[in-house]
């Protein structure tokens, strides 16, 4: 997480781009007035929203969690894939 003053981040907007890109970093842009922004990649943008949307229907999410717990005592099952 990085915190920077809009003016900064202005002025290097490239950099602090490709940081959020190849870092993986947020970058909180800080404001006098306006309210703050945040930063951040397409690809953590979408992990975030897909993670949200996971989680807003208990029945998925559930059934998701109890999934990683088989897997995670070795109860999971090697299927192969169908080739197109």
């Amino acid at each position: 997480m990085i915190a920077a003053n809009y003016s900064t981040v202005r002025e290097n907007f490239k950099e602090y781009c490709d940081r959020a890109n190849n870092d993986v970093e947020t970058i909180f842009v800080t404001r006098k007035s306006g309210g703050n922004v945040v930063i951040l990649s397409e690809a953590e943008y979408n992990n975030m929203i897909e993670n949200l949307y996971i989680r807003s229907n208990k029945a998925n999410y559930d059934r998701l969690t109890k999934s990683i717990e088989r897997l995670n005592q070795g109860k999971g099952i090697k299927k192969e894939l169908m080739n197109d």
